[in-house]
């Protein structure tokens, strides 16, 4: 990768034990980590839910060589499996996994 990962925190506090975890999700995503030029991970708690408690939402945005961009997002609007932080992460990098390796599939 030639672009560092950059991770976002938006109406939370930053936290370096999440920043670790994406950090850790991130590096299973080495072997398809040439063809990444850039990376984005937002780790974010949507104001308007107050009245079902904390639920998070993770976007990951990443662009390849070949200037596909892939986007991933894990919006707790769409589910309500997302009041776990760590959980709703994991879920967004295998999808991001998944889509790498979708796209390394039809390159070959």
């Amino acid at each position: 990768m030639q672009v560092p990962l950059q991770v976002t925190f938006e109406n939370i506090e930053h936290s370096d034990t999440i920043e670790a975890c994406i950090n850790g999700d991130w590096k299973k995503l080495e072997p398809f980590s040439d063809g990444i030029t850039s990376a984005r991970v937002v780790v974010g708690r949507p104001q308007h839910r107050h009245h079902k408690g904390d639920s998070y939402q993770v976007r990951i945005h990443l662009t390849v060589a070949s200037g596909t961009d892939i986007v991933i997002n894990r919006d707790p609007d769409v589910t309500d499996a997302h009041d776990d932080v760590y959980v709703t992460i994991r879920d967004a990098f295998k999808a991001a996994r998944r889509q790498l390796q979708d796209l390394a599939g039809k390159r070959h």
